[in-house]
């Protein structure tokens, strides 16, 4: 809700236009590529040809709504820092220049995040095609963990080694899951999934900022909770 709450930001409104625009892009050619395929694989076939070709296209419509999620959580890693940044500014401001994972390992992980949610996607499309009802649920559970998994460790990475990401997440993966759920929930409404690369990422930094800093008193900022030794840069 705090996430929300703040899509009046002007830094967060600018990365909404742009993120917006990229996704319905994404999303037109997806669906777009998907219709041309089920035409010209059933073209000149009469009238069943038409009707493969309605429910291809129906077909290909619920299909772009599955793979769109994984395409929002690409986009939400294209624009993670300036909303990170846009949330901190505003809701933790005492905290210092984020310096936590290299950014090799930083862009490597937001690759992996949108290659696991797309395997994981169209496996859980297929799923709910062979396993209607109890296949849907799964399937949502599955891109629930993984969106969840990805944007946390993508957040944390800007404060803390790839090793200390994995740990927290270890010990807060309930409440990671829960918060991708949320999301997953998100991405499967039209309109309101095309918020999602900025809802995301903003919603993981005060998950992350609450599971991961306690306060300390003076100028010594935050620790992690088990790593007293260490600063939350």
């Amino acid at each position: 809700m705090r996430a929300f709450g703040q899509l009046d930001d002007p830094a967060l409104l600018l990365v909404l236009v742009q993120s917006v625009a990229l996704s319905a892009l994404c999303f037109a050619a997806l669906a777009a590529g998907g219709f041309w395929l089920v035409h010209h694989l059933v073209a000149d076939q009469g009238v069943l040809g038409d009707l493969a070709s309605s429910l291809g296209g129906l077909a290909v419509l619920v299909a772009a709504l599955y793979l769109f999620v994984p395409i929002a959580v690409v986009i939400a890693g294209l624009f993670l820092q300036p909303v990170c940044r846009a949330v901190e500014r505003r809701w933790y401001p005492g905290l210092p220049p984020a310096v936590g994972a290299s950014m090799l390992s930083q862009s490597w992980a937001g690759l992996m995040i949108g290659l696991r949610v797309s395997v994981l996607s169209l496996l859980s499309l297929l799923v709910s095609i062979f396993i209607p009802g109890p296949g849907q649920v799964l399937g949502w559970l599955i891109t629930a963990w993984a969106i969840g998994r990805g944007l946390f460790a993508a957040v944390a990475m800007r404060r803390m080694s790839r090793r200390d990401a994995d740990q927290l997440y270890y010990r807060q993966r309930g409440a990671v899951v829960l918060q991708g759920a949320a999301l997953t929930l998100c991405g499967a409404v039209p309109l309101l999934n095309f918020l999602l690369p900025v809802i995301g990422p903003a919603a993981m930094v005060h998950l992350v900022s609450s599971v991961a800093a306690v306060k300390l008193p003076g100028p010594t900022g935050f620790i992690t909770p088990g790593h007293k030794s260490e600063t939350f840069n």
